[in-house]
């Protein structure tokens, strides 16, 4: 029998830990009840699986792999034995600021995306290394000035201390630094070209798109051919990247690539140069345009490119170290923007839904008038074909961050789907061919506050080995550079 002391001694120490728990945070009484799951070591393998990814899609199921011929089950899963009986899989998204584990994996298929149709490989020929190809960068027009950071150069130097119409210098005489919160802010908004700026966003993507097809143009033309049968003697392929800059404006990076009329396997005639083919991108730039509709408010607007457009030759890897426009460091260059979005430049990544949402964004001034004059825009009929309202969120620009040819080279597809067939353990030896039957269907998505705190840390552990190991192979590399 239990004395009295030993009752009131339980029921003080049940309300002692009644009482600590209830000065834990909701994120520390989450934390309890995931690791005393039954569970949560095979919920972390989960997780490490999917590198931690910070908002994974649950999925439940099952899918069955059998010997054509005889039936037999050769592979069998089924999410029942999982816990939660689900299956957690990546988010996939690109942007850095939503899930960086996905991000870093989409930047490395684009890196081989790119440079399979530099180098070669995953499918196309390595002879590409020999046709022409030049690396484009297509800027936004100006829309008024704005602060800059030019290394140890003055922003805006003038010679008079003069103001604008409105009372604003019309010049800068600091040296901004990098993180100066400055740059990129017009040096007077009320001179600034807002809805110039807007509308020059709604049409970026025709202007790339007449780019393409005066391009051939273009280049018949500096072959002596019509267009109608370029296709005949050689075809254009390219893979294109929208990066925002500091004022907010889109500017584009593109290779561009001349391959033979059946192509990337024949090599484009010995008249289609690398030099050709660099005078017609200029040209083709330079005269392309896009009348934005006509609107009482607006008028019509005569869209351009700026009047900076580089246009640069790429070097293979295979025969030179000494430009700094090689493959890899192309590849590598688009990859790194792919995982960008207007977020990276102090906006947002999530759609408006109303003005009220536009005042509240966390956003500087230039971005938020940005925003407010997508938003009055899209309100015109006139101009509703644009959506300036659905996209108020990146500034008005709709196009997609990466988009190629179909011949440049390979797919996002085919690369998940070499990378999911690599992952996937050997099926036993089969005397004839398989058969796969699954079923799936959603069950939810995201973490709980202590498991989204332990995906964070699974996320951030991978990143810190990877730069370890990046460390450890440049520190070899170096060692053997000074063996030899």
């Amino acid at each position: 029998m239990t004395s009295p002391a030993t009752e009131k001694a339980a029921r003080r120490s049940a309300l002692e830990k009644a009482e600590r728990l209830r000065r834990l945070s909701p994120t520390e009484r989450d934390m309890i009840r995931v690791v005393q799951d039954p569970g949560f070591d095979r919920w972390l393998d989960q997780i490490k699986s999917i590198g931690g990814c910070a908002h994974p899609i649950y999925l439940a199921g099952h899918t069955t792999t059998r010997d054509a011929l005889t039936g037999e089950i050769l592979r069998h899963y089924d999410t029942r034995d999982e816990p939660g009986e689900r299956m957690p899989v990546r988010c996939r998204n690109r942007r850095e600021t939503r899930c960086p584990s996905c991000a870093y994996l989409h930047a490395g298929d684009t890196f081989h995306l790119v440079r399979s149709g530099l180098l070669g490989g995953k499918g196309v020929t390595d002879t590409v290394q020999r046709h022409p190809r030049v690396f484009v960068t297509l800027t936004a027009p100006s829309f008024g000035a704005v602060h800059r950071s030019s290394g140890e150069k003055l922003c805006r130097p003038r010679r008079d201390a003069g103001v604008c119409e409105h009372g604003r210098p019309v010049g800068c005489g600091i040296r901004h630094a990098d993180d100066d919160k400055r740059i990129g802010q017009p040096l007077c908004a009320d001179c600034y070209d807002y809805q110039g700026h807007a509308l020059w966003h709604a049409v970026a993507g025709r202007l790339w798109n007449r780019v393409c097809h005066t391009l051939r143009r273009h280049i018949a033309t500096a072959l002596g051919i019509t267009q109608t049968r370029l296709n005949d003697h050689l075809k254009v392929s390219f893979a294109k990247v929208a990066e925002y800059q500091k004022r907010g404006a889109v500017h584009f990076h593109a290779v561009i690539r001349l391959d033979g009329p059946d192509g990337p396997s024949s090599a484009p005639p010995a008249s289609a140069t690398t030099e050709m083919l660099s005078t017609a991108v200029r040209s083709a730039a330079a005269a392309v345009d896009v009348h934005t509709p006509y609107s009482p408010a607006t008028g019509e607007r005569t869209m351009r490119w700026g009047d900076q457009i580089d246009c640069h030759p790429i070097r293979s890897d295979a025969f030179t170290t000494e430009s700094a426009v090689t493959d890899s460091a192309v590849a590598a260059y688009v990859a790194k923007y792919v995982s960008k979005s207007v977020g990276d430049s102090g906006g947002i990544d999530y759609r408006i839904t109303d003005a009220e949402n536009i005042r509240l964004a966390p956003v500087n001034p230039h971005l938020r008038a940005l925003m407010t004059m997508c938003w009055r825009l899209g309100g015109l009929p006139e101009l509703q074909e644009l959506r300036l309202r659905t996209w108020a969120h990146t500034l008005g620009y709709r196009g997609h961050i990466l988009t190629k040819s179909r011949q440049y080279s390979t797919t996002y597809g085919e690369l998940r789907a070499a990378r999911a067939a690599h992952q996937t353990e050997p099926l036993p030896e089969s005397q004839g061919e398989t058969v796969t039957e699954s079923t799936w269907r959603y069950v939810g998505s995201g973490y709980t506050l202590a498991e989204s705190d332990i995906a964070y840390g699974v996320a951030e552990d991978i990143a810190n080995w990877r730069e370890i190991r990046r460390d450890l192979m440049l520190d070899d590399s170096l060692r053997f550079a000074e063996c030899r």
